[in-house]
């Protein structure tokens, strides 16, 4: 329960730090972006449990893992709106950079 509690907020924080630096995302304050964490991390779940944890893990993801990311980061302003607000190139961004910094900072439980 701890780990899941660590892993939301390094998410957080992450979600936070990237919109800083992508033009196109805007997440409300640290609540927002633990808001957001929660969702896309559901959303995320979700996905993995439709098309298979194998095909689009962080590890193996390639283009279709970068594709279902995006998508995942932008459908998570239509569920929690006020918490974040993105842009599609902000999506496409925004998942570029999380991407590259969850390979020095995980964020996922292993």
């Amino acid at each position: 329960m701890l780990g899941m509690i660590v892993r939301f907020l390094v998410s957080a924080v992450v979600l936070l730090l990237v919109s800083y630096l992508v033009p196109g995302l805007k997440v409300a304050g640290f609540t927002g972006a633990l808001i957001a964490a929660v969702v896309i991390a559901v959303l995320g779940y979700v996905v993995e449990l439709a098309f298979g944890r194998e095909k689009i893990t962080r590890m193996s993801r390639g283009i279709v893992g970068f594709l279902v990311s995006a998508v995942v980061i932008y459908v998570s302003q239509f569920i929690v709106p006020g918490s974040i607000t993105v842009t599609i190139w902000g999506a496409l961004l925004a998942s570029l950079v999380i991407g590259i910094v969850d390979s020095f900072v995980p964020t996922e439980l292993r």
